[in-house]
């Protein structure tokens, strides 16, 4: 501890010394000396005691997107065992919302009441909406969400990964760089402010081509319509599905309409929706016998989406995106993530994990009591190396810009470059 966090002298005044020592590190050498408490522990943060911090989450434990928050619960778990920060232990607290926006807001409630520090890796887009502005109110900290958009408030929020919309914007840049026609490229995606996401990052990657003024205002009309679930197939170069669905088939017939009337066949296919409805819409497509290229989103990428892929025939023809290394990598965080989930490691647990050692590397780097003053302070004060994953806050909000790309082969996806000869043979 330094003078930084004990001042007894007025700005402008000369410090006293004795026997070489300031006043104020001399007050709190005899603090440590006494076997004296430190007085920010009599005020303590909501969620920090002398022994434990809490960390709070919303997210699926049950129910049909459980994969998510369960292997969100694992990778956090594990980033979390053994870990201490000014000699207490890391407590994670998740509370089941089962996907559901208005069961987040009941756990938002609930943690807030009982006393947490941070939210952490709480899913899903329509949830955060409604969660944010209840932590911005109770001054708790967002931190790591796995959400498809990154959000820069209400209050205080810190995002690792990149949006779907970036996401997105890199898979078709490589596209168009390889020979694809900004007129190739559709989108099919979930009737949300999650699927939206992914119809702002075709925006950005055709707004930047030129004759494309025609697409982009069908996709301004698309992304300005309000609502819960507003009509926005048979518009543009985009069909939608509704959330929690699984009927494929409008969305589809939107996909056909646009081709039919513009003459300009899909060729490539953005996809931003969540495991059993990429793999529905994809099979559909394959079913139908359809020639199209399709990418997902990192959301619903990996082995499961390779699996559900295989069960409907898929096998080829797919890319995803992902905003964290190979599972296979020999980088020191994902070597230390394998070794402490075993086989519970997959895209997600990998995420939650480097979130979560993220989140501990910051906390061990506070200078002073724990508030979430000095959490903040530290996040922003320096870039951090999380065993060879960058996470930089000091300019934004925004930590990773990292966007990867892997390719379905094998029954797998395997990671690519943008200059693979495969991927490029797929945009030929």
């Amino acid at each position: 501890m330094t003078s930084q966090i004990l001042r007894f002298t007025k700005p402008g005044r000369r410090k006293t010394k004795w026997l070489g020592l300031s006043v104020d590190n001399l007050v709190f050498a005899l603090v440590l000396s006494l076997g004296l408490v430190p007085f920010w522990s009599w005020a303590e943060e909501p969620g920090v005691t002398d022994k434990t911090i809490r960390v709070g989450s919303t997210m699926p434990l049950e129910g049909d997107y459980e994969a998510y928050g369960q292997s969100g619960k694992q990778g956090i778990a594990a980033a979390f065992a053994g870990q201490l920060v000014q000699k207490r232990t890391i407590q994670f607290d998740p509370f089941n919302d089962f996907y559901n926006p208005e069961k987040a807001v009941e756990g938002a409630n609930q943690l807030i009441k009982k006393g947490i520090f941070v939210m952490m890796f709480s899913l899903s887009t329509a949830a955060t909406v409604k969660v944010l502005p209840i932590l911005a109110e109770h001054k708790v900290p967002a931190f790591g969400f796995f959400i498809g958009t990154a959000f820069t408030g209400p209050g205080d929020v810190l995002n690792f990964r990149v949006s779907n919309a970036k996401e997105v914007e890199t898979v078709i840049d490589t596209g168009l760089a390889a020979g694809l026609k900004p007129t190739d490229v559709c989108a099919y995606v979930q009737n949300d402010g999650f699927g939206m996401n992914g119809v702002k990052g075709l925006r950005a990657a055709l707004v930047k081509n030129p004759n494309t003024d025609t697409i982009v205002a069908k996709l301004d009309q698309i992304l300005n319509m309000s609502g819960e679930s507003p009509k926005r197939n048979n518009i543009g170069p985009v069909g939608v599905y509704t959330r929690d669905t699984l009927n494929a088939n409008e969305g589809y017939q939107s996909l056909k309409k646009w081709e039919a009337t513009t003459g300009n066949p899909c060729r490539l296919i953005i996809v931003s929706a969540l495991f059993d409805q990429a793999a529905n819409f994809i099979g559909y497509g394959h079913y139908k016998q359809e020639p199209w290229i399709y990418s997902s989103v990192s959301v619903t990428a990996g082995d499961r989406l390779a699996m559900l892929l295989k069960e409907k025939g898929v096998t080829e023809k797919v890319i995803a995106t992902q905003v964290v290394p190979p599972l296979d990598s020999s980088l020191p965080i994902v070597v230390e993530a394998r070794k402490a989930l075993g086989n519970n490691l997959n895209f997600i647990s990998l995420e939650a994990f480097i979130v979560g050692r993220l989140f501990v590397t910051i906390m061990q780097a506070i200078e002073g009591p724990i508030t979430h003053e000095n959490f903040l302070k530290a996040a922003r004060r320096q870039p951090y190396d999380i065993g060879g994953v960058k996470a930089d806050f000091t300019t934004d909000n925004q930590g990773s810009d990292y966007v990867g790309l892997t390719l379905l082969r094998a029954g797998h996806f395997l990671p690519v470059t943008a200059e693979d000869s495969e991927l490029l043979r797929l945009f030929k």
